[in-house]
């Protein structure tokens, strides 16, 4: 069960967090979840964080670090992983499996990361220089790019740069409206000294004219830019998991059940179709349909993933990111798999519906999906 789901507002690349440590960012929600709940931090068994790029001011293990720095027990211990952009997700599964298992009883699950203090591509990097090594190379003569990887859908799907550019103003238009209307305002965690109370990356008013001038980024001729792909961001969240029975002695009210989890791989050039088979896997371990799902999650990492996702799925576009996604707010890594989920599980309690679908597709061609179950 998740009985307590907060995020920070995500702050744009260079933006309000740019100067705020990436362990007090995400101390900031793990001390929200204490005061939401009213728990005793010392009954969490251990706190499991997704962190895409562990170096620099993310290293050392950003989940104990933020433990300590938030004050609670040091009883309390944590666990930093990188399943890519799907980490904070991967940790929501790694919490479910563990209460359910009878291995814990209450764990926190979430992440965080700090785009503007540690950028996109940071590694550390010793006798061979990159990541990969001579035996994948060997395998994929391509080093792998997620923007070429947005191209190749974009061409295999057949879709064009209106189609991509339309579908990127509406989630801007319906992020706008979802803050106008208040529907995060439950959910966000404020960072102390910030100022900052809403996403800060949305982009109100802009245009179909404005987007087609925008210089293609990754391919001459191509479809993919700026303004069609996820923002570089700064972020966390956080979710407390645990079972009906200890909610219920901790005298918690769950909000919705973890009904299914699954992870797919996929093809790590093209790298960003996992989501589809991710989301088949799930909804068969599930024994749902896809017209059973109320509402969808699917990270906006470029237009052309949730356009294929919604091609190949069938599903309702009116029920896929209904409060815009990654293009209009951002998409602070390690932290977005837990901001998705915290989203989608107060817009489920919002809004009366029963199932809600969560993927994301990740580094490397994998792709995390959960099923919530309203409670």
């Amino acid at each position: 069960m998740i009985v307590a789901a907060v995020r920070t507002p995500i702050g744009k690349r260079n933006g309000s967090y740019a100067d705020v440590h990436p362990v007090d960012l995400s101390a900031g929600v793990l001390r929200e979840i204490v005061e939401r709940t009213g728990i005793d931090p010392a009954v969490v068994d251990d706190v499991v964080w997704g962190c895409v790029q562990p170096v620099d001011a993310q290293a050392l293990n950003v989940a104990r670090n933020a433990v300590l720095a938030a004050g609670w027990p040091e009883s309390v211990p944590g666990t930093t992983i990188d399943r890519q952009c799907g980490s904070s997700q991967q940790s929501a599964h790694f919490a479910a499996a563990l209460v359910v298992s009878g291995q814990a009883d209450v764990v926190v699950a979430g992440g965080a990361e700090v785009m503007s203090l540690v950028p996109m591509g940071s590694v550390t990097r010793g006798q061979f220089g990159e990541p990969f090594g001579p035996l994948f190379g060997a395998r994929y003569p391509e080093t792998p790019n997620q923007g070429i990887g947005a191209e190749t859908i974009a061409a295999q799907w057949r879709l064009s740069r209106q189609q991509l550019d339309e579908y990127a103003l509406n989630s801007h238009d319906l992020a706008a409206a979802a803050i106008d209307r208040g529907a995060f305002a439950g959910q966000y965690a404020p960072v102390e000294g910030t100022g900052l109370i809403v996403d800060e990356g949305v982009r109100r008013g802009t245009t179909p004219e404005r987007m087609a001038s925008l210089p293609p980024a990754f391919k001459e001729g191509g479809v993919i830019h700026a303004g069609n792909s996820s923002q570089i961001s700064d972020g966390a969240g956080a979710l407390l998991i645990t079972t009906s029975e200890k909610a219920a002695r901790l005298g918690l009210r769950p909000l919705a059940r973890l009904h299914g989890f699954a992870v797919a791989g996929s093809d790590p050039v093209t790298m960003l179709t996992g989501p589809i088979p991710a989301t088949a896997k799930v909804l068969a371990r599930t024994d749902l349909s896809i017209g059973d799902i109320g509402a969808f999650e699917i990270n906006e990492a470029f237009a052309s993933v949730p356009l294929a996702w919604l091609a190949e799925t069938g599903a309702d576009p009116k029920r896929l990111n209904p409060l815009g996604g990654a293009i209009a707010v951002g998409h602070p890594l390690g932290g977005s798999g837990a901001i998705l989920m915290t989203r989608l599980v107060h817009h489920m309690v919002d809004n009366g519906i029963r199932y809600g679908l969560q993927s994301m597709c990740e580094g490397g061609g994998m792709a995390n999906a959960t099923v919530l179950e309203l409670i």
